[in-house]
Parts: C-alpha cells; structure tokens; sequence
C-alpha cells in the first residue's frame, strides 16, 4: 500500500492540474470502489472549482468551491494519470488496463484526472471541508512525520506504557499518521532500535534517535519520488527510486550496510519486518 512518501508524490504531481480548475464533467465507469462512490457525485462536484489539493497521511483531499472536500486513498494498487493536452502533457503509466480506469475527471482548460484501481482497495468520499476534524478516517490520527508537532518529546509519551513492539506501535497510524511498514523498518534500522523491542522502552536517547531517523527517512523518500513495489507510480507514470537505497527493508539474507551481518526477517502482526540482528538492540 503506498505510504506518506508516495501518497505526496501523487499530489505534487496532480496539483498543478487539479488546483484552480474547474471540474466540467465526470465520467463514472461503475457505483462503487472499496465502498460506493458518493451519493449525486457528479451533481456535487460539477462546475466546482478544486481550490487546493492537500493530504492528510495516506489521504488526498481536494478542497472544492462547493465548500465539500473529495477525500481520496489509492488502496493497494490505484493509480492517478494525468492527460492536459493544452500544456501538451498526456501520461499513461506502464501497466495499467484501460478497464481499470473507473473514474475519470474532465477540467477547464482540456485536462483530465483518471483514477485506475484494477483491485478496487481505493475509495473516494465527499466530507463537508468545515468539518474535517470530524471526519471519521482523519480524526483519530497522530501527528506526520516532518511536522511541528512530530518531535521526540511526543514519541516518547506517545509511546509510554505501551507493551508491544516498537514496530507495531510505529505501525499505528493514532501515533505517527502516514507511517508504513516499509519507512518503519528503515527508520528502526538508522535509529539501531530492533523491531522487537518493547514501545516503552523507546525513551530519551533512543526517542530522540528514532524521531529523527522517521524524519530523514520520509524526507529523503519524498525526495526519491517514493519507492515503486509492484503498482505504485507518480501520476506522470514515473517510477519512484528510494528502493534502490533500501537499508534492509526487503534485504532477507544480504549483508547489512554497517555491519556484514545476514539481514533477517521475521513476521509480526502479519507484516514482515527487517532488521540487522547486530545493529539494532
């Protein structure tokens, strides 16, 4: 599933064809995706203006002048392309099945938006923008990394008192929003903190080490374009890289980078996790 890095990728990609247009007409190839399409969709966003394209962690969310928000989650394999033919800009990225392509928005200007899922983990809701506090998926999360309010003075209450492992508490999206599995293990690996180490554990030094590895691992994946596993692509159909840099993630048996030593690979709560059994303690 994309994380943080990739889900940002999408949207400094989409904005500049999205913010400031207007949306002249939508095309709806079916009800539903992971759950029904909004009730009077097109009736809702028509001749609508997206003011600005945001994200909130794994979520894109596009403020519309009818005062709604489109909420929008790739799932595990949705993909956004863009065609603007007034810049003389069209993009399809390698691999997707026009069958795939369910929703596709049309704006001023002769640019359209298509969203194709060919698993159907995705989903798009329409929230009223004056009370996003309240929306359900968004209220409950914690602070993103690279934020003001992501500090290590806050990762180590957030993680106090907290029995499981270190790994399935980043993993929590009510402690660090947009997180995922990949940037988990790489952070835990640059902070030298095994994934099997208990939460509350993680304190002072070690607080002040994993803060500010979560840090440089987002900023330096956003950098990269995200890391392309399987389905993930920019909306400009380009590929991420910071694979190419991973540490141990995905690495089961090579060499760690500091150390020589087999990365080893165990399960917890069903995610795979990796780490260098003599670099992180």
């Amino acid at each position: 599933m994309p994380e943080l890095p990739e889900v940002e990728t999408v949207r400094r990609g989409l904005a500049p064809i999205m913010e400031g247009r207007e949306i002249v007409a939508l095309t709806q190839n079916r009800a539903d995706l992971r759950f029904p399409l909004p009730l009077r969709f097109a009736e809702r966003i028509l001749h609508h203006r997206v003011e600005r394209l945001g994200r909130r962690a794994k979520f894109l969310c596009a403020d519309l002048s009818s005062g709604e928000t489109l909420v929008m989650h790739l799932g595990m394999s949705g993909r956004f392309t863009i065609d603007d033919r007034r810049a003389g800009r069209f993009h399809h990225a390698t691999g997707t099945d026009p069958r795939h392509d369910h929703v596709i928005f049309s704006f001023s200007g002769d640019a359209r938006v298509t969203y194709n899922d060919p698993r159907r983990f995705g989903f798009m809701e329409l929230w009223p923008s004056g009370r996003m506090s309240d929306y359900v998926r968004l209220r409950d999360l914690g602070p993103e990394p690279l934020s003001n309010a992501f500090h290590p003075a806050y990762l180590r209450g957030a993680l106090a008192g907290r029995a499981t492992p270190i790994k399935a508490a980043l993993l929590d999206q009510r402690v660090v929003a947009g997180l995922g599995n990949i940037y988990a293990c790489e952070a835990l690996f640059r902070a030298g903190i095994s994934p099997r180490r208990k939460a509350a554990s993680v304190k002072g030094r070690r607080a002040v080490r994993l803060a500010e590895a979560i840090n440089a691992v987002i900023a330096e994946a956003i950098e990269s374009g995200g890391s392309s596993l399987r389905d993930f692509a920019a909306a400009d159909g380009a590929l991420g890289y910071f694979q190419h840099g991973f540490r141990v993630y995905d690495r089961e048996g090579a060499p760690c980078p500091a150390c020589d030593t087999a990365i080893r690979r165990i399960v917890q709560s069903g995610r795979s996790s990796f780490y260098c059994g003599t670099c992180q303690r």
